[in-house]
């Protein structure tokens, strides 16, 4: 049986904490900055951590050596 790999689209995107959970960007600051509000791109710093369910489905089909 071969390794799983990584898919690297994810590894670029989402990071495991020690916990187990998943963290990932911010969405809507990759481009097209000029037509949002000031407002909007200072909410948008930083990162979150995905709902269990979703983290779980990233983990297991994304991530499998995390």
């Amino acid at each position: 049986m071969p390794k799983l790999k990584t898919k690297s689209g994810a590894k670029k995107r989402f990071k495991v904490t020690g916990t187990g959970k998943v963290m990932h960007a911010q969405r809507g600051k990759r481009h097209g900055m000029i037509k949002r509000t000031t407002k909007q791109i200072r909410q948008l710093r930083g990162t979150r951590v995905l709902f269990k369910t979703d983290g779980d489905n990233i983990k297991k089909y994304f991530l499998p050596n995390a």
